[in-house]
């Protein structure tokens, strides 16, 4: 069997998909921004309830602000690092793909082909990397065998996708 080469190479996204990606961004922006305030609620409500907790075990000075805003600052730090590695993996990524507004189109190979028969879909698997299987159409998966090429297309940089010709 001869070595299987990849080929990739970008182009330009439709209308259709560049709106499937802005309202993707706009439906997790949202999501996301309510994840921050639920966040920033907990950073001061946190520390606010230890004091509380300290006041009934009777230790000196239980509503101290050292103790307080030092609580705040440390929940406020973490949870802000973790805020910022999902906006880093998620909608940074689906910014930077309608900014460019490029796709990638990817030439892989079948590899293997499964009927699953509990919810009666079927399924390729291919040798791409960012996408292992494709649920695809009855027909095409009559039509298609192991071996076969197939191009697929996803969003450059967050990955999502898009579709097979």
């Amino acid at each position: 069997m001869k070595a299987l080469q990849q080929y990739r190479h970008n182009e330009p996204l439709e209308e259709d998909e560049l709106a499937f990606l802005q309202n993707k961004l706009q439906k997790e922006s949202a999501q996301f921004y309510k994840i921050v305030r639920i966040l920033l609620m907990f950073c001061f409500a946190c520390p606010f309830l230890i004091a509380w907790f300290r006041a009934m075990n009777d230790v000196e000075d239980p509503f101290s602000y050292k103790y307080y805003f030092g609580g705040v600052l440390f929940l406020m730090a973490f949870s802000g690092s973790i805020v910022y590695v999902a906006y880093y993996n998620t909608l940074r990524r689906v910014q930077r793909d309608i900014k460019k507004g490029t796709k990638t189109v990817e030439r892989v190979h079948i590899t293997r082909k499964q009927y699953m028969p509990h919810n009666n879909t079927y399924y390729i698997y291919l040798t791409s990397p960012v996408k292992l299987s494709i649920e695809v159409s009855v027909d095409d998966y009559r039509n298609m065998a192991e071996g076969d090429e197939l191009n697929i297309e996803y969003t450059t940089y967050a990955r999502f996708y898009l579709g097979y010709f």
